[in-house]
């Protein structure tokens, strides 16, 4: 619920009460319980409120009944968050994106704008203005749909051809990814001395930017700051940034930022793994950047980096493997963090070495 009401923020809401309820399962007309309900229809005189956010997916059907009986406007979690991003979107190509998801998402729930003449039933009188305009709507609908689907595969063929040239070069790529304002951005810029975006506000960061960076081996690499993740991602969205998310497919390496001071940080980790087994990239390498470690250390003395790293350290026990505290803000564990990048990209180097003998090998006894 705090989520939610940090995406409502975000979104421009002034979140004036919150309500839960324990089903075992949603109604499948109303969403909430008959008596649940009620209690919400008496809570508009105390609270003035003039939208309804569920975080849940609703049911065109589940939209419009509770519309009906609240006299409110009724949005769910995807539409929220497709607000934001449609609010956020910079770049062509993520205005693009969000516009897709939008049509897609709203394309199902376009019928219920017309339901009271749904009502009338079928026979004489019920073919008429309000039956065609509804089709004409739906076909303009995708129609749309249908266009900005040939655009992005024009911007995911753009994409491959720079990805194509990228891969000539010959240098590796790191990206950057995690749960929504856990500090990559913020990791982008100390590392890189790049200018992107860096809020604490969920999504801040929804166009991918690319930086080169020097390693202390000499090494040159490019690090990509991706979108966050979040819990209950809409599909429309994740098909709909299929272009932006396949720069995960070239990465050479992971780099998966963890906030070590948000209460939900283990739940977090699980959404942005299932999202990475979704998008078939989480056998990559990975390092575990903990972020965040100096809003866990006592305000009243003067942490040095050392100090605070060993701190933390001795708090939350034996550090995992390839797993780093930092400090984004602070720049604290950085050099720690950039001598495991150089490990392991000289690992996938030698990995891939390795690979190209074994096939040069089998090859000439063939």
């Amino acid at each position: 619920m705090a989520e939610l009401a940090a995406l409502a923020y975000t979104a421009g809401a002034n979140v004036v009460g919150k309500m839960t309820q324990k089903l075992r399962s949603p109604s499948k007309t109303q969403y909430l319980g008959k008596g649940k309900l009620e209690e919400l229809v008496k809570l508009r005189e105390q609270l003035d409120y003039d939208t309804i956010i569920v975080d849940d997916e609703l049911t065109p059907q589940q939209q419009q009944n509770l519309e009906d009986v609240l006299h409110a406007k009724v949005i769910d979690r995807i539409a929220l968050i497709l607000d934001i991003f449609a609010r956020r979107a910079r770049t062509h190509e993520g205005k693009l994106q969000v516009e897709l998801a939008q049509y897609e998402y709203n394309l199902p729930r376009l019928a219920g704008k017309w339901h009271h003449l749904e009502r009338l039933g079928a026979g004489i009188g019920t073919r008429g203005p309000g039956e065609s305009q509804l089709e004409t709507d739906k076909r303009i609908m995708r129609q749309r749909i249908t266009r900005l689907k040939k655009q992005i595969e024009e911007v995911r063929r753009q994409r491959e051809l720079y990805r194509q040239k990228r891969r000539r070069s010959g240098i590796p790529i790191v990206a950057l990814v995690g749960y929504t304002n856990t500090g990559k951005s913020t990791l982008l810029n100390a590392l890189s001395r790049a200018d992107v975006t860096a809020k604490n506000e969920l999504f801040s960061t929804l166009d991918p930017t690319t930086r080169r960076l020097y390693l202390p081996d000499k090494r040159s690499i490019l690090v990509t700051d991706t979108v966050g993740f979040i819990r209950k991602l809409p599909p429309e969205l994740v098909a709909a940034f299929r272009a932006t998310l396949e720069e995960l497919t070239e990465a050479s390496l992971l780099i998966h930022v963890v906030d070590l001071t948000s209460h939900n940080a283990a739940e977090q980790c699980e959404t942005v793994e299932e999202i990475l087994k979704m998008l078939k990239v989480d056998q990559k390498p990975r390092i575990t950047a903990m972020n965040k470690i100096d809003l866990l250390l006592s305000k009243d003395r003067d942490w040095r980096e050392s100090q605070a790293i060993r701190y933390i350290s001795e708090k939350s026990g034996e550090p995992q493997p390839n797993t780093v505290l930092i400090s984004a803000s602070k720049k604290w564990g950085l050099n720690r963090l950039l001598e495991m990048i150089s490990v392991m990209i000289e690992q996938n180097v030698q990995a891939g070495r390795l690979a190209l003998e074994i096939n040069s090998i089998e090859s000439a006894s063939d």
